[in-house]
């Protein structure tokens, strides 16, 4: 049964899982022009039937495109379309809140910009920890992400902390190795920015050791997310001197890119 905002005669909602599998189709052989064109049509189709839920939508997967792609005004144009609509949903305290807050923060961490960042990760926090249908892998997303700014702004123990309660929730979630040995080189960073390349030697390259292992867990599916974080956790293995370890992981990501 369509619920009452599905169903009034003045909107015309746009399909959210239609939109959602095409663009994870684009991303998955790295069509970014593609990705952006298929966003834009279905923002404007969201806009012509009213349909303001799937808008945020749209605009919650253009806050992440335009971060990937590194096209800093786009991105802030749609963090701030993004939160206009939840005020204009009403849906303060809400996972959705929570959702395009993280969204945003994580964009804004990317650009630089980490006092506004941080204070949308604390706002996105208490909706995401008090509701039971939290998904720990949104948890583990929001701690792990919050961290890093928090170790941009030199508050190295609340990254700690926040890095441990990442690690936590993604030991829950299914197949989270990935989210975990993205944790595990973040938290290299951190320890080598707080207390030196030298002096946190040992307790950087345990954590990259670890890095490779969950990478290499044999129960993870190797698809577009997974050459993702690939590709993502490569500089991070190069510079603590994996070097085999990098080009292996760089060859599967461009092997699952072009099969795709």
């Amino acid at each position: 049964m369509q619920n009452n905002y599905e169903s009034h005669p003045r909107i015309r909602p746009i399909p959210q899982q239609r939109v959602i599998e095409k663009m994870d189709a684009y991303m998955s052989r790295r069509d970014y022009a593609g990705a952006e064109r298929h966003l834009l049509y279905w923002l404007e189709e969201a806009r012509a039937g009213g349909d303001k839920r799937g808008e945020l939508l749209v605009r919650n997967e253009l806050i992440g495109h335009y971060r990937k792609t590194a096209q800093r005004e786009k991105a802030l144009e749609s963090i701030d379309a993004a939160l206009s609509l939840i005020d204009a949903l009403d849906f303060a305290g809400t996972i959705s809140e929570g959702t395009a807050c993280v969204n945003a923060a994580t964009a804004l961490n990317a650009f630089g910009e980490n006092e506004r960042a941080l204070a949308l990760f604390m706002r996105a926090r208490p909706a995401y920890e008090s509701s039971a249908a939290t998904r720990p892998e949104l948890l583990g997303g929001l701690y792990n992400n919050m961290a890093l700014t928090c170790a941009a702004l030199g508050r190295y123990d609340e990254a700690g902390a926040l890095y441990d309660l990442a690690m936590a929730q993604m030991e829950k979630a299914p197949h989270g190795a990935l989210e975990q040995a993205i944790t595990c080189l973040n938290r290299a960073n951190l320890e080598e920015a707080r207390d030196g390349l030298e002096a946190a030697e040992g307790d950087i390259f345990d954590l990259v050791d670890r890095a490779v292992a969950l990478l290499d867990d044999a129960a993870l599916e190797h698809d577009g997310y997974y050459a993702f974080v690939c590709e993502k956790c490569v500089p991070t293995l190069e510079y603590y001197g994996f070097f085999a370890d990098a080009a292996r992981f760089k060859e599967e990501a461009e092997r699952i890119y072009g099969r795709a």
